[in-house]
């Protein structure tokens, strides 16, 4: 997929939606039957692990179709649950995700420094390294590998 394309298939012009605040023990057929009275649906993706769960993406047929459920649905209580109901944003989302896994990374490296994840600390981690990448390049030079 080209860039312009990504570009015009990004906020409310997406044909797929972001949906949060589903039940657990909603099933893809009830997703079907909700987002169905909308348009033609190409897919549903239901979140199953941990962090995912009650989450599901709904990809539509048509842009307009994905934005009239999106006007309806935003806010609607379904099975005792208010939907929350967004345009699918990939740029953002990987962003989000990318933010995420840098705190995470820096987190760790705090705990390493701190010695409280029950390591040696960031001396050991950069010994390891230069261990493995020392057995690369032997291995490199064993096999004629430039």
């Amino acid at each position: 997929m080209n860039s312009s394309k990504r570009r015009s298939e990004t906020g409310e012009n997406s044909r797929a939606l972001y949906v949060k605040g589903l039940p657990y023990n909603c099933s893809t057929d009830d997703l079907y039957q909700l987002f169905g009275r909308f348009g033609s649906i190409r897919q549903i993706r239901q979140g199953i692990s941990t962090a995912t769960k009650g989450t599901a993406f709904v990809v539509y047929e048509d842009v307009l179709d994905a934005k009239a459920a999106c006007d309806k649905l935003n806010g609607f209580n379904f099975q005792s649950r208010y939907l929350v109901v967004l345009y699918h944003q990939p740029e953002k989302m990987a962003k989000a995700a990318s933010q995420a896994a840098q705190q995470a990374a820096q987190s760790a490296a705090a705990a390493g420094q701190n010695g409280t994840n029950g390591t040696a600390g960031p001396t050991a981690a950069s010994s390891e390294l230069a261990e493995r990448q020392e057995n690369l390049e032997k291995l490199k030079r064993e096999h004629g590998i430039d």
